[in-house]
């Protein structure tokens, strides 16, 4: 059994490291409000990224892009999570965001909405959360009603970040409620401007991120619109969901590493009644605590894309990476800003931002309480007979 990553992902990871620290660390405070990068900073970093060779790293090789496997797109996701300079939810220096689900397409249907958004033509968001069923996507009350060679769709999606500059949308819908996520729920695709589709409003939060509230009123879609057959909603979105969650935890690597890097420097630096706070046990432990925490969630999320790239089902392993990755680096997040102290909260450095970012996607893609849930239930199924 060999840990080490191959010589040629290591060296990936080293490059990407150079470059995150000599050109995005520097100016993390100055390309992004949090949401959106500022004008012409996106322009230029992806000018940067293109020179490292990583160009759409994560586009299938029969679409253009580099077609990088579950263990090499996580190296990437952990050393760009060390710095703030990329916006934590819908932004890329690498590429277009490309949704899984569109992969899934038929050829007709690619020319229409995958190929666009690889080119970088249009944008789409995904419209899956609502008021009374986020989490828990049996509860889906969007539904779309057959009409012929259409559906009618009605509903309201709350929490749909990139709905603001989206072209066109992929909506999780019921159309069997009766069923709910045991093959009553089926995804549609529609652009932005279609007659019924309503951005209502931005939500403030406590990040940065403003998602978008949506209404559809009496949405008619036509059949060619659906994604796979009726019900196979759920399916299709799992691949989204599981890579999102294995991101999740790469992304928790790369916080936890950067919150340890910040905290051994300070303690070093910093001395109270005489001492350094590198000495107090107290910070001594915090240090510890975060050291074991980036140890066995290296080791979790390599074993689970290393699984995925040999095609197993990672479902299990990927709701561990993801409440153990976002809950242990909100954590770090925590015990650095309390090491730092006053500095700890002040805007100079990432530290708050890390904070506020992390203890989000503690609750986002999926709840701790609801992964653990799913997990028990296949624990139960294995172990119990």
């Amino acid at each position: 059994m060999d840990f080490h990553l191959p010589e040629e992902l290591q060296m990936l990871k080293d490059n990407l490291r150079r470059f995150v620290d000599s050109e995005l660390i520097p100016i993390e405070r100055k390309t992004n409000d949090g949401t959106e990068f500022f004008p012409g900073i996106q322009k230029e970093l992806e000018e940067k990224a293109r020179g490292l060779g990583l160009w759409m790293f994560d586009v299938p090789e029969e679409y253009g892009g580099l077609g990088l496997g579950h263990l090499s797109k996580a190296v990437m996701w952990e050393e760009m999570a060390r710095t703030i300079a990329i916006p934590a939810r819908n932004a890329s220096i690498f590429g277009p965001r490309v949704s899984p689900i569109l992969y899934t397409l038929n050829e007709e249907q690619k020319e229409r909405w995958l190929y666009p958004v690889i080119s970088g033509e249009k944008k789409s968001c995904f419209c899956q959360s609502e008021p009374d069923a986020g989490g828990d996507p049996g509860g889906m009350r969007t539904t779309a009603v057959r009409d012929g060679d259409h559906y009618i769709i009605n509903g309201y999606k709350r929490w749909i970040t990139g709905a603001g500059d989206a072209d066109f949308a992929q909506i999780v819908t019921a159309t069997d409620r009766n069923k709910g996520s045991r093959g009553g729920l089926t995804v549609f695709l529609a652009e932005m401007d279609t007659p019924g589709i309503k951005r209502i409003r931005q939500q403030d939060l406590m990040i940065s991120d403003k998602p978008w509230e949506i209404a559809f009123e009496d949405v008619r879609v036509s059949i060619d619109q659906r994604v796979g057959d009726e019900g196979d909603g759920m399916r299709a979105a799992q691949s989204w969901l599981t890579e999102g969650r294995l991101r999740h935890g790469a992304r928790g690597i790369g916080v936890i590493e950067r919150c340890l890097e910040l905290a051994c420097s300070y303690a070093q630096q910093r001395s109270t009644f005489g001492e350094k706070l590198s000495q107090r046990q107290t910070v001594q432990n915090m240090i510890v605590d975060m050291f074991q925490d980036l140890h066995q969630l290296r080791l979790m999320v390599y074993d689970a894309a290393w699984r995925a790239d040999n095609g197993e089902d990672v479902r299990k392993q990927s709701y561990m990476c993801k409440y153990f990755g976002d809950e242990r680096s909100f954590k770090a997040a925590d015990r650095c800003m309390q090491i730092h102290g006053g500095m700890g909260l002040a805007k100079d450095l990432p530290i708050e931002q890390f904070f506020r970012d992390q203890r989000s996607m503690v609750i986002t893609e999926g709840p701790t309480e609801i992964l653990k849930m799913a997990l028990a239930r296949q624990i139960l199924r294995q172990y119990g007979d």
